[in-house]
């Protein structure tokens, strides 16, 4: 019961809002154009699915995404891990990492679209520089929490480094990781949607500019509305994942719990 009430008023502010939406987009008459109501939303989004024109495009971006974020990801956590252990690496490389990381990614995505085509790759490496850097600098943060008396103590007990590291420095650096991830998941989508605006075959962001040429807003939001759907479902498997893997992180158990109790039934 008590999970059962909060999931009822947020549905219950989900319905107000989008009857105020309603409401207000006939008041005032804005025209469709420029804020089509729900209730042309929601209808746009059914013809969407009844004439087999979503599922395609969800499932290109979707592959996107999901192959973006694990390469993104693995290069992250590798570079992580090397700067987090060696000074060295640390001392020739950050600065480039730092340098890149400063480049707006939306001003790369044209350059990448040359460079690889319109087809699957130019989207799969634009998510994967997207996700790369959130999980990299967390990978950075949480190999580097460590405590030094624990270090120390491995040590004395004639611990090598890779004990230390596996046994030590990536269960502590687990939270962050994942945190990294979750942040690396929404990026990576956002990612290959930047690069489907810019030039793409298939997509959901393809066909929002296809939208948008047609004056089509009401279909635009129908796709705004599906990605948000996506967004959500890949971030809750990154935390459940999360919640699976790091089991002795009770602060994290809390915070996933606060942000998805109001979802259980």
């Amino acid at each position: 019961m008590r999970r059962t009430g909060p999931f009822m008023l947020r549905l219950l502010l989900i319905a107000v809002v989008l009857g105020l939406w309603e409401a207000g987009v006939y008041f005032f008459k804005i025209r469709m154009f420029i804020l089509p109501p729900p209730s042309q939303v929601f209808l746009a989004l059914y013809r969407g699915f009844a004439e087999d024109l979503y599922p395609g495009h969800i499932i290109v971006t979707l592959w996107e995404t999901i192959l973006g974020f694990l390469l993104g990801t693995i290069l992250a956590f590798v570079l992580g891990t090397l700067v987090a252990l060696s000074r060295r690496v640390e001392y020739f490389l950050y600065p480039f990492i730092l340098m890149f990381q400063a480049m707006p990614k939306v001003a790369l995505a044209p350059l990448i679209i040359i460079w690889f085509g319109l087809g699957l790759t130019s989207k799969v490496i634009n998510a994967a520089l997207v996700a790369f850097f959130p999980l990299m600098v967390n990978t950075i943060l949480g190999l580097r929490s460590a405590e030094e008396d624990r270090i120390n103590l491995m040590r004395s007990l004639d611990a090598s480094k890779w004990q230390i590291f596996w046994m030590l420095r990536l269960p502590n650096a687990m939270p962050y990781i994942f945190a990294g991830l979750e942040i690396a998941m929404i990026f990576a989508l956002i990612g290959a949607i930047v690069a489907e605006f810019i030039g793409a075959e298939k997509g959901l962001g393809m066909l929002i500019q296809t939208m948008n040429i047609n004056v089509d807003v009401a279909g635009q939001f129908s796709i705004l509305l599906i990605l948000s759907a996506i967004g959500l479902v890949l971030n809750g498997l990154v935390a459940l994942a999360r919640r699976r893997f790091v089991f002795w992180d009770a602060a994290g158990q809390a915070a996933t719990a606060t942000q998805t109790e109001g979802n259980k039934p």
